[in-house]
């Protein structure tokens, strides 16, 4: 179990740098707007089933065939009789609609009912992430109302290598694409200049560049 749980994590890790990277490269084009960043909408009352996700399976009166499983990196999870399903990027009750329809082959009218036991995955995508001249670049929980000082403060500040009013705030619209937003955080932190103090939402990246010397 230790071993799957390091092997999950490592490929988290290199999911979150591809990630980091990809979104850099779609931003090129976009660098350091003006423009309040776009505020994005979530639906936090459906819950999306991800990777590394912890689901419990329970089918009526049958014991048997009710289990524990965590969602595998490939999305995949594996039950008895029906064997590998897709669980990623279901509801759990389309998933539990889905098992039901596989154990009808098997027995008379199943009953499944899904509970998402351990919902890891949402944690760990809408991370909020802070990289470059900062004391301790850093991963940290989205809660609601923090803004760009709340996330670099929790990074320990900026160095003194720091570029502070050419920091970038990057972030992803419903249609995918990422726009770039400039901070000023020599303004905020010297002069009380709150104008680039965004409200952070879910999944941005800030990232403070080096001077040039």
């Amino acid at each position: 179990m230790f071993f799957y749980q390091h092997q999950l994590w490592t490929q988290r890790s290199h999911l979150v740098c591809l990630a980091v990277l990809c979104w850099l490269l779609a931003s090129c084009a976009t660098s350091g707007s003006n423009q309040p960043p776009e505020a994005i909408v979530y639906d936090d009352t459906v819950y999306t089933i991800g990777a590394g996700d912890q689901l419990r399976i329970d089918v009526w009166k049958s014991p048997e065939l009710s289990t524990e499983v965590p969602v595998r990196p490939d999305g995949m999870i594996t039950l008895p009789l029906v064997g590998d399903i897709q669980a990623r990027g279901m509801t759990a009750e389309d998933l539990g609609k889905s098992i039901t329809h596989k154990l009808s082959d098997y027995i008379r009218t199943p009953q499944v009912t899904v509970i998402v036991a351990n919902p890891a995955s949402a944690e760990f995508e809408l991370r909020v992430r802070v990289t470059g001249a900062v004391s301790q670049p850093t991963s940290i929980p989205y809660n609601k109302g923090m803004t760009v000082l709340d996330v670099v403060l929790a990074a320990g500040g900026t160095t003194i290598y720091a570029a502070q009013n050419k920091a970038l705030l990057y972030r992803k619209n419903a249609e995918g694409v990422v726009t770039a937003y400039s901070v000023r955080l020599k303004d905020i932190f010297e002069r009380g200049k709150l104008e680039t103090n965004y409200a952070i939402q879910p999944s941005d990246i800030i990232t403070v560049p080096e001077r040039n010397f």
